[in-house]
């Protein structure tokens, strides 16, 4: 068992900045953060709720075509799949940088986290109410995989008919990449105790139901089982951690599972 001293959650989150935009969480304390407020941004829980509604103007779909005109993808599937998979990077790059770095957890309740669609890290999330929690992997868990990864990956399967091992997948890679990045992080700067954090943490978190399937790891490597279908995006290949080790030949619905 990893002991992580405790520090209180300073209300912009400072701890998070070095680490890059990808780990940046806004809040309404950050500077830019008020003047950049809620507006009219809906929160995560409203975007989970109205997704598979024909409400035009919805802030997933909006997601999922903003990504499929950036790709150049005619495959609303492929967007949708890279989409979540930014997304659930997003989170879980917040929530492990804090459990590790401060031991507790800035509460990421869907109702309290605001997106912008069209935004890009760190800008596209804010969150409007800094509640510490404790940062330990069953609270992560609780927070990333079922208060955001489970609704978002059924509105996703709902609309556009996504399989459940490719978001699950999407997931596991996501979580990965961010223990990755973390401990390539800590042992640059000498820190050995942050980098034992997150291997502990990520350990516990990989042997949940949810994702204790979804790939290999070895170290801090990861081989999914699964594709998230950036292959078929034009010009693109397989990621480092693909299933595939070639783009695969076959029908439009390959590695959709």
């Amino acid at each position: 068992m990893v002991l992580v001293p405790v520090v209180n959650l300073d209300p912009d989150l400072a701890a998070l900045r070095p680490l890059g935009g990808f780990f940046v969480l806004r809040t309404l304390s950050t500077p830019g953060g008020a003047a950049g407020g809620p507006g009219g941004l809906p929160t995560l829980a409203e975007t989970y709720e109205r997704a598979t509604s024909d409400v035009p103007g919805n802030a997933l779909t909006s997601r999922v075509d903003t990504v499929a005109h950036r790709l150049r993808t005619p495959e609303l599937r492929v967007s949708a799949s890279i989409a979540q998979q930014g997304l659930a990077a997003r989170l879980w790059s917040v929530a492990l940088g804090c459990a590790v770095l401060y031991g507790r957890l800035p509460d990421l309740d869907a109702r309290l986290l605001r997106w912008d669609p069209l935004a890009s890290a760190p800008d596209d999330l804010l969150l409007t109410e800094p509640r510490p929690l404790p940062g330990d992997a069953a609270t992560l868990a609780g927070i990333v995989l079922h208060g955001h990864l489970e609704p978002l990956g059924a509105a996703l399967r709902t609309r556009y008919g996504i399989a459940t091992g490719l978001l699950w997948g999407n997931a596991g890679s996501a979580l990965a990449g961010a223990a990755r990045e973390l401990d390539r992080w800590a042992r640059a700067h000498g820190r050995t105790d942050v980098a034992d954090r997150v291997r502990a943490l990520t350990d516990d978190l990989f042997a949940h139901p949810l994702l204790r399937t979804t790939g290999i790891r070895t170290g801090t490597a990861f081989r999914r089982r699964s594709c998230c279908l950036y292959y078929r995006v034009p010009g693109g290949g397989v990621c480092g951690d693909c299933c595939f080790i070639r783009p695969p030949r076959s029908s439009p619905r390959a590695a959709s599972g």
